[in-house]
C-alpha cells in the first residue's frame, strides 16, 4: 500500500510518498514558493536530495509536478497505485479528536475552524482541495495537530476567564505538535510492551512544546489557544503577562497586530539574544562569550525544565520516560545535558557519553540516555510526523 502524506501551506507543499505498513520512504519533497517568480522544489531519492527550478503558479501546478516526478522516477507506474493521501491539519477544534476520512462536509467544518488558525487551515485545505482535484477516485485523509490532545481533563485546557468565552467563542487550551506526541508516544509504548505508559515529552524545535501523557493519553500541554504559549521558543514569547500588551502599545506607539508580530516572529531566542533564532547560532555565540545569548540559553533552559517538573507533580512522579525528540531534541547534546542537570533533585541522572553519542548526525540517533539508578527513564528518540500521518491514513482506508 501507497500513501502519501503532504503538508502544505500558504506557498509551500512538504510531501512524502510511504510503502505500508513497512514504513519506508520511497521519495521525498519540498516545493516552496509557489506563486512567486523564484519558486523551486526538492525531491530526496535514495538518500540523494536534488533542487530543481520550475514555475510552481499554484498548488495545483505542484501537484502536477509531483504526480510527474512519481511517474518518470518509476515511483509508481500508475496513479491507481496511490492508496490514500494524508493531510496534515492544523487545528480541528473541539470537533475532531481523530483522523478522519476528508468529505465536503469535513471541508466545510475545517472552515469554521479558520478564525482559530487563521494562517494554517486555509493553507492545508488549499492542498486538500489540490489532492481531490488531481486524484478524485483517491480517498483524502485529514490528521489534526490538536487531536491528540483532546484527551485533556477540563482543569487542564479551560482558562480562568469567564465561562461565556469558552461556551460561545472557544476559547480555550487546544495543543499543538499532537502528531508528533502521538508518534512519540505510540513508539514508547511498543518500546515498553504496554499501552498505559507516562511520559513527558519535550518536542523541542525552533517551535517547542511538551506533553504530559497519563496512561497513553495527553493529560497537559504547553501551547494553548494558539502555538505561542508553553516555553519561549525561536522567535516566540510563550507564557507572558498580558498585561504587558497594552503597555507597550502605549509606551512605543504600536498597533495591536504589531505586538502579537513581534510576540510571534521578534521574540524568544531572538528577541533575547539579538543574534538569532535557531539554537546552533546561539550556541556559536555562547562559545564567544556573547552574554545575552548565555542569557537567552539560560531562561530557554530554564523554563523547559520548569515544565517538566509541574508534569513530573501533575503524573504523581510515576513517569515511565521524559523524552527528548525534534530537532534541538534529537541533535542539542549540550542542550539536553544542561535540561537534565537541573533535574538531578529529582533523582534523574544521565550517562554523559551515551548523550555525547546519540544525534542525527551520528550512528547513533536515538536510544535511552539515563543511568540505571535514575528515577526516570531519558530517551532520545526522532520523531515522525510524516510516518504518523501515512499510519492514520493507512488505518482508516483499512
Amino acid at each position: 500500500m501507497k500513501i502519501l502524506a503532504v503538508n502544505a501551506g500558504s506557498s509551500s507543499l512538504k510531501f512524502t510518498l510511504f510503502e505500508m505498513p513497512a514504513g519506508k520512504e520511497l521519495i521525498g519533497g519540498y516545493f516552496e514558493k509557489i506563486g512567486l517568480a523564484d519558486s523551486f522544489y526538492s525531491i530526496k531519492l535514495n538518500g540523494q536530495k536534488e533542487k530543481k527550478v520550475a514555475t510552481v503558479a499554484d498548488h495545483q501546478d505542484a501537484v502536477k509536478i509531483l504526480i510527474a516526478e512519481l511517474l518518470n522516477n518509476k515511483i509508481i507506474a500508475s496513479l491507481n497505485e496511490i492508496d490514500g493521501v494524508g493531510h496534515r491539519l492544523v487545528h480541528g477544534g473541539e470537533k475532531y479528536s481523530q483522523s478522519v476520512v476528508i468529505t465536503d462536509a469535513v471541508i466545510a467544518e475545517v472552515e469554521k475552524l479558520i478564525p482559530l488558525a487563521p494562517l494554517h487551515n486555509p493553507a492545508n485545505l488549499i492542498g486538500v482541495k489540490a489532492f481531490r482535484e488531481a486524484l478524485p477516485n483517491t480517498p483524502n485523509i485529514g490528521v489534526f495537530d490538536t487531536a491528540f490532545h483532546q484527551t485533556l481533563p477540563r482543569e487542564n485546557y479551560l482558562y480562568g476567564v469567564p465561562y461565556e468565552w469558552y461556551e460561545k467563542h472557544g476559547v480555550r487550551k487546544y495543543g499543538f505538535h499532537g502528531t508528533s506526541h502521538k508518534y512519540i508516544t505510540k513508539t514508547m509504548q511498543e518500546k515498553l510492551g504496554r499501552e498505559d505508559i507516562n511520559l513527558i515529552i519535550c518536542h523541542i524545535g525552533s517551535g517547542g512544546s511538551l506533553c504530559a501523557v497519563k496512561d497513553g493519553q495527553s493529560f497537559d500541554t504547553t501551547m494553548g489557544f494558539t502555538p505561542n504559549a508553553g516555553i519561549m521558543m525561536g522567535t516566540r514569547s510563550g507564557d507572558i503577562d498580558y498585561s504587558l500588551i497594552p503597555y507597550i502599545m502605549q509606551e512605543k506607539n504600536m498597533t495591536l497586530d504589531m505586538v502579537d508580530n513581534a510576540l510571534n516572529k521578534a521574540s524568544g531566542l531572538l528577541g533575547i539574544s539579538e543574534v538569532a533564532s535557531d539554537h546552533r547560532d546561539i550556541e556559536e555565540a555562547m562559545a564567544s562569550g556573547n552574554e545575552k545569548a548565555i542569557l537567552a540559553n539560560e531562561m530557554y533552559v530554564k523554563r523547559i525544565v520548569d515544565y517538566i517538573a509541574k508534569y513530573y507533580v501533575e503524573l504523581d512522579g510515576k513517569v515511565d520516560a521524559l523524552v527528548f525528540t525534534a530537532g534541538l531534541g534529537e541533535n542539542g547534546i549540550d542542550f539536553r545535558k544542561n535540561v537534565l542537570t537541573k533535574l538531578a533533585c529529582l533523582g534523574i541522572s544521565f550517562d554523559e557519553n551515551v548523550n555525547n553519542n546519540i544525534a542525527s548526525y551520528k550512528e547513533n540517533q536515538s536510544g535511552l540516555i539515563s543511568t540505571e539508578n535514575s528515577t526516570v527513564a531519558v530517551y532520545v528518540i526522532p520523531t515522525n510526523e510524516e510516518l504518523m500521518i501515512a499510519l492514520d491514513t493507512m488505518n482508516l482506508i483499512k
